[in-house]
């Protein structure tokens, strides 16, 4: 046991500095070894902690307003808790004198217990992304996934990252410059919960005052989240013109640019980007300008100039499109191996993405490299320095790793036998379920090789600037390139590439908090093993049971617009497969694809800081220039799609207030109630959530009035190319839609007698014919079997009264079901051939004879349309 003095603290604040002065004035330089940790209270909050975030945050994946319960909420929440069993359960020393002995009751809750709690609560709040792969095959692809591999392929991915922490924590949690910014506010709460202060005169003890934030939040959340839903988006800008496009373009929070939208719902303003109660108001403002810019400038100037087509798609959209606008069939190129099949994928022709959704991908391009670039100016000599120190075999220990000298270490050699038991069952698990997997033995070394290279770098980047670049897009980049026409093997290879070496970094900051907050080494690791593996089971158990339970879950062609399962963060990871996996980075971002200048984004990224730091060299005493962080502005959208414009103005607000006005101008308000209130909100809008679904949604009770209206922008989703068609949308027809409309306007216009005459004779064939036709295509294309009620209204309309709005509507209908109107007639009967020959000739008669009412005069390329529609 080590030797306390008499006054630590201030025998040890008066010898040891630590050599970052942040930590020097958050972190306690003393400790107690002989404090119990591993205590009953710890093993039952802990566990429980963990299962209910587990549950809590899948339950909430699926929605459409993605909540994440961060383990703030339980850290807060099990303080009460945790008095509460030190009052009441027995002090009582079981098998007392013997080697067993042990004690429910060790004595009051202590802090040590409490660090180790929101372990296992971290493990519960940090999201399985190997989820998304199951639920991509499962629920959107509708192909087979059984749950054995699909565990094998979640726990791996979990696990490994602790092969990768081990390799490095000599390097990335021991140094004292390795500090790893964002533990020092787990830090200041730790000890703002612990301690012993009074409650202020007319104020509320912190317990207190988070049991009145969540219950608040509970009892406010039934309005947005079942009563008044349009409170999770008011776009009022829209109301202001239903009948426009453009307005509502511009107003829709969560299918346009959201000028003025705001959400009075904390799933809502914290789904996306987390609270904005925790995020400091310089990395706030960062994310405003980027998002301004992005959403205000680039966005409308790339929509309104139709670069890469982008009036043919709606404005924000991150769905994969045909050409003219019809969602993209991806079922119709995969083949029976669950691989591109070329031929169909060039029979359908190119994937096209909406201008936003491809612009997206480019500013994550710029992104990354201008991370690395931001880095290496600004932070690269106190990098190089603190790296120095690091690696040195004479390096100075700082206080708090020497005090840590004086608990058991964890033995190399258990790191070394969980990476080489999990990589050598990632290798079976490939091979023997290669057609699920699709990725072989290579691929995964290759992945573990990706994951270790870059783990140290970005490791290093993150321990001293509290930024993490994202290696998706490489390992998305790589293997597409490399193993190209397989989505499953894109995911699985992202996962065991990007998402071990993401593990390994929370396993490692969670290493450090329990090093600056001294908690025994191995206790540490017990925590960290037990939760991650009881994490891994509760979130695929909540996952299988929610696909069987929800009908229709993420499925977005059957489900209404309003649904709360419409699972956005799943259907982006089910594009990125298709953009990456199937068709492939070279037939999208390649010579083969439409957007190949996109890839100018990387050049652009790494010039962007580049400009910043020249100008801060050009005009040192301007201080604001440095507080430019390209990185934070470029990346302020990486959220987007799925995430909406309405969760970023919400957020920026209640970022505002938070940040700049409480924190400047009630700061002693801010420091005391600012992240408990976040909490408190957290835990509150979940616990009612989750009553709402079981008590309410899954009985099927619904309230139907125009305050569920969600949104209120339905037109903000149309396209505005002419000759584009969309359900709902008014047409912008072009001269050639109006050419086949206008000619049988004609024959009715024209009282010929002999040409209605023939007309009537043959108004059952066409009838019989096209309605035959739509029920083909339709089941072909996994529409419902039959026309929909108004289509039907539109086939029993009779001429000659009704025919130009019969023969307009069919149009827009048949593109709206996504196949050309020519297929009605090529495969029906004999009968609609024949009248399909006597439009025509009828056309033609009527435009060469003077009895025509029509004031336009044919031209070639018109006959060669009204020929290619019949």
């Amino acid at each position: 046991m080590a030797e306390i003095p008499e006054n630590p603290a201030k025998v040890l604040a008066d010898s040891e500095d630590c050599p970052i002065k942040q930590v020097d004035l958050t972190v306690p330089k003393t400790d107690d070894p002989t404090i119990k940790v591993l205590t009953f209270r710890m093993w039952v909050l802990g566990i429980g902690s963990c299962v209910l975030l587990s549950f809590v945050n899948q339950f909430f994946w699926y929605r459409s307003q993605p909540l994440t319960v961060s383990s703030i909420s339980a850290q807060i929440a099990v303080v009460p808790l945790g008095h509460l069993m030190a009052r009441t359960i027995t002090d009582r020393v079981f098998f007392k004198g013997k080697r067993w002995e042990f004690t429910l009751n060790p004595g009051p809750f202590n802090v040590k217990e409490h660090v180790l709690i929101t372990i296992f609560a971290n493990s519960g709040a940090g999201t399985v992304y190997a989820t998304h792969v199951l639920t991509a095959v499962k629920l959107i692809y509708k192909r087979k996934f059984t749950f054995f591999p699909a565990f094998i392929l979640m726990i791996t991915t979990q696990v490994l990252g602790f092969g990768w922490a081990g390799i490095f924590r000599k390097y990335l949690v021991e140094p004292g410059e390795m500090w790893w910014p964002s533990n020092l506010v787990q830090v200041s709460l730790f000890r703002a919960l612990h301690d012993a202060g009074k409650r202020p005169k007319g104020g509320t003890t912190r317990t207190q005052f988070f049991l009145i934030a969540l219950t608040s939040s509970f009892c406010y959340y039934a309005f947005p989240g079942f009563l008044f839903k349009m409170l999770t988006s008011l776009s009022w800008i829209c109301w202001i013109s239903p009948k426009s496009v453009l307005v509502q373009q511009l107003g829709s929070g969560l299918q346009g640019l959201g000028i003025a939208a705001f959400g009075l719902d904390w799933s809502t303003i914290a789904s996306y980007l987390g609270s904005p109660l925790a995020s400091p108001w310089f990395a706030t403002a960062n994310v405003a300008v980027g998002y301004c810019f992005i959403m205000y400038v680039m966005i409308p100037l790339c929509y309104w100039l139709n670069v890469y087509n982008a009036k043919n798609f709606p404005i924000y959209s991150n769905e994969l499109f045909m050409l003219d606008g019809s969602t993209y069939n991806t079922s119709a190129i995969i083949g029976s191996n669950f691989e591109l099949d070329k031929a169909a994928y060039k029979e359908s022709g190119n994937l096209y993405l909406s201008t936003f959704f491809a612009m997206t991908y480019g500013i994550g391009f710029a992104t990354l490299t201008a991370t690395l670039v931001h880095v290496l100016l600004f932070n690269g000599s106190d990098m190089w320095k603190q790296t120095k120190m690091a690696f040195s075999t004479n390096k100075k220990m700082d206080i708090h790793t020497k005090l840590m000298k004086a608990y058991k270490q964890v033995p190399m050699w258990w790191f070394h036998v969980i990476l080489v038991v999990n990589i050598a069952i990632i290798i079976f698990a490939c091979e023997y379920y290669n057609d699920t997997l699709q990725l072989h033995w290579f691929h995964v070394l290759l992945a573990c090789a990706i994951a270790i290279i870059f783990t140290l770098p970005i490791g290093i980047i993150t321990a001293t600037t509290n930024q993490q670049p994202g290696l998706n897009i490489i390992t998305e980049y790589i293997i597409g390139y490399m193993y190209p026409g397989r989505p499953v093997a894109n995911m699985a290879f992202k996962v065991y590439g990007y998402i071990s070496m993401t593990q390994a970094l929370t396993f490692l900051a969670d290493f450090k908090l329990g090093h600056y907050m001294k908690i025994p080494p191995r206790a540490m690791f017990m925590a960290q093993v037990v939760g991650t593996l009881l994490s891994v089971i509760i979130y695929q158990i909540t996952a299988w049971w929610m696909m069987g339970s929800i009908p229709n879950l993420c499925d977005v062609s059957v489900l209404p617009t309003d649904s709360p399962w419409r699972c956005p963060m799943d259907r982006v990871f089910y594009d990125a497969s298709v953009i990456w996996g199937l068709v492939g980075p070279r037939r999208i971002f390649g010579d083969l694809g439409v957007y190949s200048n996109v890839n100018w984004f990387f050049l652009g990224g790494a010039v962007a800081p580049l400009l910043v730091w020249l100008a801060h060299k050009a005009f040192p005493k301007q201080q604001w220039i440095r507080l430019i962080h390209m990185p934070v502005l470029l990346g302020a959208t990486a959220n987007m799609p799925p995430a909406s414009a309405v969760n970023y103005t919400s957020w920026i607000i209640v970022g505002f207030l938070s940040g700049y006005v409480f924190f400047r101008y009630r700061p002693k308000t801010w420091e005391r109630y600012n992240y408990i209130l976040s909490g408190g909100l957290d835990a509150g809008t979940a616990f009612m959530t989750i009553l709402i679904f079981f008590a309410l949604q899954s009985q099927k009770v619904s309230l139907d009035w125009w305050g569920n209206n969600l949104d209120g922008c339905p037109l903000a989703a149309c396209p505005t190319a002419k000759g584009i068609a969309a359900d709902g949308c008014p047409a912008f027809q072009s001269l050639f839609m109006v050419i086949p409309v206008t000619a049988l306007w004609c024959i009715w216009k024209a009282h010929n007698a002999s040409v209605y005459e023939d007309l009537r004779m043959n108004l059952d064939s066409i009838k019989i014919s096209i309605m035959t036709c739509i029920k083909d295509i339709s089941h072909a294309h996994s529409f419902e079997g039959k026309p929909s009620t108004a289509e039907a209204e539109i086939l029993q309309q009779d001429p000659p009264r009704h025919l130009y709005t019969m023969w307009q509507q069919f149009l827009d209908m048949s593109i709206n079901r996504g196949f050309s109107f020519r297929h009605c007639f090529r495969e029906a009967n004999a009968e609609t051939d024949a009248l399909a020959n006597w439009v025509v000739t009828m056309v033609t008669k009527l435009s060469t004879t003077p009895k025509t009412c029509c004031s336009w005069s044919a031209d070639a390329t018109g006959w060669m349309f009204i020929e290619s529609l019949i």
